[in-house]
C-alpha cells in the first residue's frame, strides 16, 4: 500500500509537537525566564515566532490547503509558556481531527503561498511536503536550539517526542 499524504504529514507533526511541548515544560521547570528575548543570533526572530511557526506550518498549513492559500503573519503570539503550550496543544488537536480521507482529497488541488508581492503556486500535496513540512521542522528545531543555547538541560530525545515504534 502506498504511503498516504496523511501518513506522510500528520503523525510526524504530532510527534514533534509533543516533543516541543516537552521541551517547553522542561524549560519552564528549569526556571527559564527569557520567553520574550531568546534568540540564537541578533537577526533571528524570537522564541514566540518559532512556536507560532510550528503551529502555522502544521495545523495552519492544513487549514491553508482547505482554502487554497497560505499567508504568513497575523497577530504575534504572547511570549509566555502558557501561550506557547496552548498554541501547540491547539495545533495538535487540529491535526488529530484531520482524517486520512480529507488529506487524500487535497491531492491534485492547488495552494497559493502569498507574502507581500510574492506569489508561489503549489500543488497542495507539494505545499505540505516541500514547503510547510521543512518549515515546520526548521522552527521546531529552532525552539529546541534557542532553549538549549540558553542553558536548559535538553537532549535529542526531548525534541523527538514519542516515536511510533512497532509493538
Amino acid at each position: 500500500m502506498p504511503l498516504s499524504l496523511h501518513a506522510a504529514f500528520v503523525p510526524s507533526c504530532r510527534q514533534i509537537i509533543g516533543g516541543c511541548l516537552n521541551v517547553l515544560a522542561k524549560a519552564e521547570a528549569s526556571g527559564f525566564s527569557d520567553w520574550a528575548g531568546a534568540k540564537l543570533a541578533p537577526d533571528m526572530l524570537p522564541l514566540a515566532f518559532q512556536v507560532k511557526s510550528v503551529a502555522s506550518h502544521s495545523a495552519g498549513a492544513i487549514a491553508a490547503v482547505r482554502v487554497g492559500q497560505y499567508s504568513p503573519g497575523g497577530e504575534p503570539l504572547e511570549a509566555s509558556p502558557a501561550a506557547f503550550t496552548a498554541a501547540l496543544k491547539e495545533a495538535d488537536a487540529a491535526l488529530a481531527a484531520v482524517s486520512e480521507a480529507e488529506m487524500e482529497g487535497f491531492i491534485g488541488g492547488t495552494t497559493l503561498f502569498v507574502f507581500g508581492e510574492r506569489r508561489m503556486p503549489f500543488k497542495s500535496e507539494d505545499f505540505l511536503l516541500s514547503f510547510a513540512q521543512p518549515n515546520f521542522y526548521f522552527h521546531a528545531t529552532m525552539l529546541y536550539a534557542f532553549l538549549r543555547n540558553a542553558g536548559v538541560a535538553l537532549g535529542k530525545m526531548d525534541y523527538m517526542g514519542r516515536p511510533r515504534i512497532a509493538m
